[in-house]
């Protein structure tokens, strides 16, 4: 992200908002495994590379790697995009459906709803996906849900404090939105700082705000902010180049000023 903001001659400011940490207890992975073993699943659907990534490791270390592959051959996979593919490749697992850019549960939710498996297991993101879960229910499904992993604040939170207190002090143009929770950890540091209501004017009347697609802009917009800029395609360099491009009118008709071209 520095390379590409510095390559478009902005002023980049990347801060750590979040860590993916794997759970210290493993039971929903255990019987995840046992249910495959057992048949219980018509259906897995992999939400990410790194929860898959964070199974095999656990599993491989306790000697279960080879069940838990065998159990995911049997199955239909589904693959939220392209980042699961190398860990289910490595386990010599077949992907029978991959989910389409922009990648969000819309569109594993139009994918599966022609389609007759009905027993669904989905590995899950940093968080639950209650959205999805309940959309699969509402084609008749039966949804597992599996927790590998959980997100949480990065250990050193001191950057993500300088770079809220930035915000509130309206030190930034442009602040890059990747991930909801890069937004609820900003809002929860914010509040910490005692600065939430000047981090949320800021983000409201004078910084741009870039969402890099469409999961992303409707947790903005739940959480009472409009996305200024949102690029065609729902990738790093495409929101880098939008947020470039876009920036000063972008500035201007939010803050009823010319903007600095800068990206920061």
């Amino acid at each position: 992200m520095e390379k590409l903001i510095a390559r478009q001659r902005g002023v980049p400011l990347v801060v750590a908002s979040v860590r993916e940490r794997p759970l210290d207890q493993h039971d929903s992975l255990d019987h995840f495994v046992e249910g495959l073993t057992a048949g219980a699943y018509d259906m897995v659907v992999c939400m990410t590379g790194v929860g898959l990534a964070f199974a095999k490791e656990v599993l491989e270390a306790r000697g279960r790697l080879e069940e838990f592959a065998e159990g995911l051959r049997r199955v239909t996979i589904v693959s939220r995009g392209p980042k699961p593919v190398a860990t289910l490749r490595a386990m010599r697992v077949p992907i029978q459906v991959m989910i389409p850019e922009p990648n969000t549960w819309r569109e594993i939710i139009a994918a599966i709803a022609q389609r007759t498996e009905r027993r669904i297991a989905v590995q899950e993101y940093g968080r639950p996906n209650l959205e999805m879960n309940r959309a699969l229910e509402q084609l008749g499904a039966t949804v597992t849900p599996v927790e590998i992993y959980r997100w949480d604040l990065p250990e050193d939170t001191g950057p993500l404090r300088r770079a809220a207190h930035a915000l509130a002090a309206q030190e930034s143009d442009v602040v890059l939105f990747t991930s909801s929770i890069q937004l609820d950890h900003l809002m929860r540091i914010a509040a910490e700082e005692e600065i939430e209501a000047e981090v949320r004017e800021s983000l409201q009347r004078h910084t741009v705000i870039g969402s890099i697609g469409p999961v992303m802009t409707d947790w903005l917009q739940a959480s009472g902010f409009t996305p200024d800029i949102v690029p065609a395609q729902p990738k790093l360099g495409a929101l880098v180049k939008a947020a470039a491009e876009g920036a000063a009118a972008a500035a201007a008709g939010k803050r009823g000023l010319v903007g600095r071209t800068g990206v920061r």
